[in-house]
Formats: C-alpha cells, sequence, structure tokens
C-alpha cells in the first residue's frame, strides 16, 4: 500500500471573454470531478470586467480573479501561478476536458525531484470530420499533441522552478526550455493523462493550420525541427497529401522566421531550427 502523500496541486484556467461559456464551464466541471482532488481550481478572466463579473457569479466552487499582468492568456496563466500556493501547478485551456485520472497520472513524475514539468497527452476532438491531409506530426497546430507535448493545455510544473524563471512572460513558448537549462530539470511527457481539446471547423481548415505554423515559426519555436522526417513517414506510409501538407507548414513557418527575424534585426538560426530535437 502506497502511504506517500499526493502533492497539492492548483489548477489555473485562463480564460478571455470571447471564450465559449459552454465550453468553460465543461472545463471547470473536469477540473473539479478529479480522482486527485485539486486544492484549488482558479479561474483567471483576461482583462474583461464583465466577463470576470459572469465567471464570479456563475461558477460555484472556484477562485474567480483578474489579471493584473499583460493582456493575453500568458499574462492570464502567470497571475494564476503566481497566485498559486501549492508546490505543483497544473494549466487547463477554457476548451479542453481533462479526464477523471489526469491530475492523479500527471502528478507521478514529479516523485523525481528533478522533474520541473510534464505535459499531458493532448487528443484532438474534431467538430468535423479530420482533415485528410492532416499530418499525426502536425496535431499540435489544432491543440493535439503527436510525441511531445508543445501546448500549454493540461502541462504541470514545479512551482519554485516556474517562479525562479519569471514564468512565462510575453513567450510562453519558451517556458519549457528555460525550466529545463535550469540546473538541468527534466520533463516528462505522460501519454495517458489525458485532456481531449475541442477542435471548432474553423481551425481545421487549410488556412488556420498554415496560418498557425507562421505564428509558430515568428515565435521562434523549432517547429522545423522534425520536418524532414516527417515528410519522409507520410510518404512511405501512402499519405502524399499529409507529406504535402508537412512542406507548407514548413515553407510557413520559416516565412515566419524570416519576419521575426528582420524585425528583430538579428540573423536567422535557420541551422539551429534543424537540429534534432532533445
Amino acid at each position: 500500500m502506497n502511504l506517500t502523500p499526493r502533492p497539492a496541486v492548483t489548477v489555473v484556467i485562463a480564460t478571455q471573454a470571447g471564450d465559449s461559456w459552454s465550453s468553460l464551464v465543461r472545463t471547470v466541471a473536469s477540473a473539479r470531478s478529479q480522482t486527485h482532488r485539486p486544492a484549488e481550481v482558479l479561474v483567471v478572466v483576461d482583462h474583461d470586467t464583465d466577463h470576470y463579473r459572469r465567471v464570479r457569479r456563475d461558477l460555484a466552487g472556484v477562485t474567480v480573479i483578474e489579471s493584473d499582468h499583460a493582456p493575453g492568456l500568458p499574462g492570464s496563466r502567470d497571475t494564476g501561478a503566481f497566485h498559486a500556493g501549492t508546490s505543483l501547478i497544473a494549466f487547463l485551456g477554457a476548451d479542453v476536458i481533462a479526464d477523471p485520472e489526469w491530475l492523479a497520472r500527471l502528478v507521478r513524475p514529479f516523485d523525481d525531484p528533478a522533474v520541473v514539468g510534464a505535459g499531458a497527452g493532448i487528443r484532438p476532438e474534431w467538430q468535423e470530420r479530420r482533415p485528410r491531409w492532416m499530418p499525426d506530426e502536425l496535431l499540435w497546430t489544432t491543440g493535439g499533441t503527436y510525441d511531445r507535448n508543445r501546448g500549454v493545455a493540461g502541462m504541470m510544473v514545479r512551482r519554485a522552478t516556474f517562479r525562479e524563471v519569471g514564468g512565462f512572460g510575453l513567450r510562453d513558448a519558451e517556458l519549457r526550455t528555460r525550466m529545463s537549462a535550469l540546473g538541468g530539470g527534466r520533463w516528462r511527457l505522460v501519454p495517458d493523462a489525458v485532456i481531449r481539446h475541442e477542435v471548432p471547423a474553423r481551425d481545421a481548415t487549410f488556412g488556420a493550420f498554415v496560418h498557425r505554423c507562421f505564428q509558430e515559426g515568428r515565435a521562434e519555436r523549432a517547429v522545423l525541427r522534425s520536418m524532414p522526417g516527417a515528410v519522409l513517414r507520410n510518404l512511405s506510409a501512402g499519405h502524399p497529401l499529409r507529406a504535402a501538407a508537412v512542406l507548407a507548414a514548413a515553407a510557413a513557418a520559416a516565412f515566419g522566421a524570416v519576419v521575426a527575424s528582420r524585425r528583430a534585426g538579428e540573423p536567422i538560426a535557420a541551422r539551429r531550427a534543424f537540429e534534432p530535437a532533445r
């Protein structure tokens, strides 16, 4: 019998005025229904007084606060994370549903003190049929995962390390890298800690897909790292449309990197983008 006490966790849910109310209600309900009960479910509203009043009035059993950081979801998540008093902090998007065992499974890697963060298995739930051209490797463009977690929704972090690196800041994409670099911290992917991400039809179009990849390039993520292998895998598996989509994604990300580099007045780190993922 395992008598080790389970660590306390705060679940942070950041929400904006444009979020679907029904989706937010489902997200909060799933957070409160975990087999590993969170110490607190914290809903952070991104700079909208009317939305804040509605959330505070109509959502019971949660703590509701307004963001006091920069506008945008990273700032709202930072507000919640810096408000939390537990040693572990988990994040849910306002459009996901966490399976009942999500939190219980996500805390397990933190028995190792070297682990500073863990990512959930994110499964897209398509409003319509999954596009035939959508490659498995690029499901992150719709909020899903392939071989490792690229998104914030469903992740868990160790509060001390998170605070030491300054939280998400304006560039939440770099959080994993910054936390890992601090004392050689480790990240784990926990595929059976599942959250389900709703994918509306508008986010499953080819235009939305290319735009997301362009934004990834502008954010200077190493989105190009897995592209050559993804093209070959899809071609060998008889999926030419998916291989073509990978090439389009690479082109969009590269163009985004060009735009970002020109605006910043810095050279493009093209070689680094193609280094193997670690």
